[in-house]
């Protein structure tokens, strides 16, 4: 008997155990196309509930895909560049193709040129040993080069099944539906989408023709994404879902600016300079001086959204740089970031324990 997936995530129908993934209550086996209680609870209630799957299962999916002859659509956020990158991509997929995309366009001011993002994020790649066969700007949620997607795809695979790639919360699922309801008659059966990392558990099957088919498949989980240290709820106040406004800031040395109660950057030595913040709307900002900054994290002022467990800013950890020549990123991962021009300024950024911070080639 053929095994009976949920639609919205992948996962194997099961009725025996309400705590694992896949369970649908024995009264809803009847029908064809079946959502599991968690994608049901998500779609409709949105709350999320945790299942027993592990990374090492999301590599191990990975790793499946690297044993058949197939095209690969490896898919980074461009708002999140670094927290969305999966190490030793290219050798889990057994250097198969890859085409490259970069999602979430919409969230990056509409004044960057496209070909000035694809220069960059072409000279990110090769960084990391990537060799694309083709680099694409897309955005799920606007539709955007959905037409240009589809024809690269075709180019692309020669035949072959598609698979499509990426870290949690870059989007894979939203330009998936996006792709269903422009080129099919799918409104209804659609792959579960949120803000919540971990949403696809198991590989998608949608059909692309008599032979072929195109696979969603779970989000590789890197740990170090401000999203796995905050409150669920928390997420849509750091995760933005439209287009950046860049905050100026004119910071001396000894000064500190702080990204809500998540992070931290003081400004060490060197020149006044400017500094641009790109960062959701709705977080705050507070700028003060370096010789306070301890004291007004631990006093609980206004530093919201904080960590989930709170602890004093003592715990943080502290990432140090000097700054090169030209225009840099300071990336705080899945948080955001902050474009300076200060060479051989020294920064400090103090983020929560496993927090990923990078410093980059500026974007913008």
């Amino acid at each position: 008997m053929e095994e009976l997936r949920c639609y919205g995530c992948g996962a194997i129908i099961q009725s025996d155990d309400e705590k694992k993934v896949g369970y649908v209550p024995k009264n809803a086996l009847s029908r064809n196309e079946v959502l599991c209680k968690r994608c049901f609870k998500l779609k409709n209630y949105h709350q999320l509930q945790e299942t027993n799957l592990t990374d090492d299962d999301f590599l191990e999916i990975l790793n499946k895909i690297g044993e058949r002859d197939c095209l690969v659509v490896y898919m980074v956020d461009l708002f999140d560049y670094n927290g969305s990158l999966i190490q030793g991509l290219a050798r889990h997929v057994n250097y198969n193709d890859l085409l490259v995309i970069g999602n979430k366009r919409d969230i990056l001011p509409k004044s960057i040129k496209d070909t000035k993002i694809i220069h960059w994020l072409r000279r990110q790649l090769k960084l990391e040993g990537i060799k694309p066969v083709d680099v694409l700007l897309t955005s799920g949620k606007k539709n955007y080069h959905l037409d240009e997607l589809m024809a690269m795809i075709d180019q692309y695979r020669k035949g072959r099944d598609v698979y499509v790639v990426g870290a949690t919360n870059v989007g894979k699922s939203s330009l998936i539906n996006a792709l269903l309801k422009a080129y099919s008659n799918e409104n209804e059966n659609l792959i579960t989408t949120s803000e919540f990392p971990g949403t696809t558990l198991d590989l998608i099957e949608i059909p692309l023709d008599e032979h072929s088919s195109i696979y969603d498949s779970p989000g590789i989980v890197n740990r170090h994404q401000i999203a796995h240290i905050v409150d669920e709820k928390e997420l849509q106040n750091i995760l933005p879902q439209s287009e950046l406004r860049p905050v100026n800031y004119q910071l001396n040395s000894q000064q500190t600016l702080y990204f809500g109660g998540l992070a931290r950057l003081d400004f060490i030595t060197g020149e006044r300079t400017s500094l641009v913040c790109y960062f959701h709307r709705r977080l705050q900002i507070h700028r003060t001086k370096l010789e306070k900054a301890d004291e007004l994290y631990n006093r609980h002022m206004t530093l919201k959204p904080e960590p989930k467990e709170k602890r004093n800013i003592q715990s943080f950890k502290t990432y140090q740089f000097k700054l090169p020549k030209g225009k840099v990123d300071i990336v705080i991962s899945g948080l955001g970031f902050v474009t300076m021009n200060c060479p051989d300024a020294i920064i400090e950024v103090k983020t929560p324990e496993n927090v990923g911070v990078f410093i980059r080639e500026a974007l913008i």
